[in-house]
């Protein structure tokens, strides 16, 4: 009987859940409908939690009628976790496997897809500066989040991540001082405004968003481990569809492309930093 109860409560969390997604799609035009049920759901009852409320109905009435809950809601949805050269050897493996074809390329296109509040896109103008290659090329970094975006275009960040970031800067290969690429003031550090020269950060949302431009290289780093299968397949498609031929795609750590329906279409450059070229 309890086993039967307790089937029938999950049953209508899920009916709640369903409602809830299909609600904010049809008011503000944010999808959510497809990212993994666990994920969003430990979200929705944070923001219940928070607010005191009982019910996801409950969540929902407030949702609906007042556009500053969907704000807190949407960030809670949004995933911003960063660090200047996070995972370090992703960023060797770059120097060390990619840097050499980008050599040969007339211009560079970097585009980091769910870019939050921008160290790694500050971190690949770093390296490619140190490998003489900035000056051809042009970063894009992109985020459904607005409010995350115009922390990215300030370029500053707390003082207190420096020691970290330094020292994944050194094991990602840096070639120098780190301390050379930014200034301090007020507690706060500010990244040499050259580095700002080729970049572009805008608003892009990789589940409702189409191709926006043909790069050399995407990086999409722990974003879609959120979504579910046919949304993941979405994904790849667009990705697939903006990289050249010859392009490079870097993934996080718990992705890949060996089970999506682009599969046979790369090649794997390194299996261990996720690291595959376009070969079709």
């Amino acid at each position: 009987m309890e086993e039967r109860e307790e089937q029938q409560e999950q049953d209508l969390e899920r009916i709640e859940i369903a409602l809830l997604l299909e609600g904010i799609y049809n008011q503000y035009g944010h999808d959510f409908r497809n990212y993994t049920y666990s994920s969003i759901r430990r979200r929705i009852w944070h923001r219940i939690r928070i607010e005191k409320l009982q019910t996801i109905s409950g969540l929902q009435e407030k949702v609906l009628h007042n556009p500053k809950m969907m704000e807190k809601l949407f960030s809670d949805f949004s995933i911003n976790v960063t660090e200047m050269f996070r995972d370090p050897h992703f960023f060797l493996t770059f120097r060390k496997s990619v840097v050499p074809y980008l050599r040969k390329a007339p211009f560079i296109r970097v585009w980091h897809a769910g870019c939050s509040t921008g160290q790694e896109v500050f971190s690949m103008a770093i390296l490619l500066h140190e490998e003489g290659l900035l000056h051809k090329s042009r970063l894009y970094g992109t985020d459904m989040n607005e409010y995350v975006l115009k922390k990215a275009k300030m370029g500053s960040f707390p003082i207190e991540k420096m020691q970290l970031y330094t020292k994944n800067y050194m094991q990602a290969g840096g070639t120098r001082a780190f301390s050379e690429y930014y200034t301090v003031k007020n507690g706060v550090v500010q990244f040499e405004p050259f580095l700002k020269d080729n970049m572009v950060f805008a608003q892009h949302n990789l589940v409702t968003d189409g191709s926006f431009n043909e790069f050399q290289v995407i990086i999409c780093r722990n974003v879609m481990i959120y979504f579910n299968e046919p949304l993941q397949n979405h994904v790849h498609r667009l990705i697939y569809e903006s990289l050249c031929t010859n392009g490079f795609l870097g993934l996080g750590n718990k992705e890949g492309v060996v089970f999506t329906t682009h599969a046979s279409c790369y090649e794997e450059v390194d299996g261990t930093e996720k690291f595959y070229q376009k070969i079709k």
